[in-house]
C-alpha cells in the first residue's frame, strides 16, 4: 500500500488534470478520485501544520495526513467534504500520539531483567517444568468443567465466547469458571509461596 501511495504522491506533485483523470478512471481501491487529489495537494501543507500540532513531530505528521488521505480513497469525497478531511486527520493524529504514550508507558516499566533476553540455564528450566507439572497436577482437584475452560483459554488461547459455544455453556458460565481457577490458582501459589 505505502508502495502505491508513494507511486501516486510522486505523480501528484507535478499532476497535470489528465494524470487525475487517469486516476479517477481507473477506480482501483487506493487510487484518490480526483477531488481527493485535489484536496491533497491544495491541503497538504496545512494539514500537516495543524497535525504536527497535535503531535509534536514533522515525520509523524506527514505519515498522518497520507494515512488521512488513504483511509478517505475509498469515499466519494469532494470540496464539501473538507471537514472530514480535517477531521479524520486530527483523530488519526490523536490515535497516533495515544498509540506512542501506550508504547512508552509499557517500555518505563521494562524491568532490565525483561529487556536482556537470555539463555535459561538448565537448572531454571528444570524448576520451571517441575512447577508446571505441581500446577497441573493441582488442577486435576478442579471440578472438570473448571479445568477445561481454564486450560482452553490459558493453553489453546480461546476467548471466553470460542470456550461457551464448545462446551455449549454461556459466557457468564465461563467467566465464573475462570475465577474460580483463577483463584485456586493464586492460593495454590500462595500456599507454594
Amino acid at each position: 500500500m505505502r508502495y502505491a501511495k508513494a507511486r501516486q504522491d510522486v505523480a501528484l506533485n507535478g499532476a497535470s488534470d489528465s494524470v487525475v483523470a487517469r486516476a479517477d478512471a481507473s477506480g482501483r481501491d487506493g487510487v484518490w478520485s480526483g477531488e481527493l487529489a485535489r484536496i491533497y495537494l491544495d491541503e497538504r501543507a496545512r494539514l500537516r501544520r495543524l497535525v504536527r500540532r497535535i503531535t509534536g513531530c514533522a515525520e509523524a505528521a506527514e505519515d498522518v495526513v497520507q494515512d488521512a488521505f488513504v483511509k478517505l480513497s475509498g469515499r466519494d469525497v469532494g470540496r464539501a467534504d473538507l471537514g472530514l478531511v480535517v477531521r479524520t486527520a486530527q483523530n488519526l493524529a490523536r490515535d497516533a500520539m495515544r498509540a506512542e504514550r501506550v508504547r512508552a508507558a509499557y517500555a518505563e516499566r521494562v524491568t532490565p531483567e525483561q529487556a536482556v533476553a537470555g539463555a535459561v540455564g538448565p537448572e531454571a528450566e528444570t524448576a520451571g517444568r517441575q512447577e508446571l507439572a505441581d500446577l497441573l497436577a493441582a488442577l486435576k482437584s478442579l471440578p472438570s468443567r473448571t479445568q477445561t475452560v481454564f486450560l482452553m483459554s490459558r493453553v489453546d488461547e480461546m476467548s471466553y465466547p470460542q470456550i461457551a459455544r464448545t462446551l455449549g455453556v454461556s459466557v457468564s458460565t465461563v467467566e465464573k469458571e475462570m475465577i474460580s481457577a483463577l483463584e485456586f490458582c493464586r492460593a495454590w501459589r500462595r500456599r507454594r509461596g
